[in-house]
């Protein structure tokens, strides 16, 4: 338990650096009944250092997808189409558009769909809650985390797992200066925690 709560107060020594001074997150999301702080807290699995290299792995991401936590939206998310019409469990709104916000810039209506229905928000309908309720918009960068990415830093499978899990198109040649930036990002949040990145760094 002790070593659980160093590592949730490390987490929020860095949250309230770079984001309350970014105007990213206001002050009351970090109270000690905190949707952030039960969900990291929730999300510890393994050692010691298994939580860290987590912990280190999700900052990596949002920092990287948010500018450094400077937008709540993808930059030129406007200008592109994220409406996958062959899903038919999650149709698209022809009035909206399901392109990245949030800390972790979740996308497709393949994803504001079940995520909407798991957190409770109208995901399909109204995608811009993500971008205007703070609350909302940390539950829904923990959802994607803990469906798509958790159990590959938990069973060892290295940062780079991680990179294909959350944007696979900068893998493979895809953006390699985006892959690069991201494992930056995680050596330097594990050097914070005082723990090895492990291996496979890059996809």
């Amino acid at each position: 338990m002790a070593n659980s709560i160093k590592i949730t107060r490390a987490l929020l020594n860095i949250l309230l650096v770079s984001s309350l001074m970014a105007g990213f997150l206001p002050m009351h999301i970090f109270g000690q009944d905190s949707v952030l702080l039960n969900c990291v807290a929730a999300s510890t699995v393994g050692s010691t250092n298994d939580s860290k290299r987590e912990i280190a792995a999700f900052f990596a991401h949002v920092t990287y997808a948010t500018g450094k936590f400077c937008y709540i939206e993808a930059i030129d998310g406007p200008l592109k189409d994220y409406c996958d019409e062959t899903d038919t469990q999650y149709p698209c709104n022809p009035n909206k558009s399901y392109y990245g916000r949030g800390p972790i810039q979740i996308s497709w209506n393949s994803n504001y769909g079940p995520v909407g229905q798991s957190i409770g928000f109208d995901g399909l309908n109204s995608p811009e809650t993500v971008a205007k309720d703070v609350v909302v918009s940390f539950k829904t960068a923990f959802w994607f985390w803990m469906t798509n990415v958790h159990s590959l830093i938990t069973s060892g499978q290295g940062f780079g797992a991680t990179i294909k899990a959350v944007n696979g198109g900068d893998c493979g040649g895809g953006k390699s200066r985006g892959v690069q930036a991201r494992v930056q990002y995680y050596i330097d949040y594990c050097n914070q925690f005082d723990v090895s990145p492990g291996d496979n760094l890059t996809c």
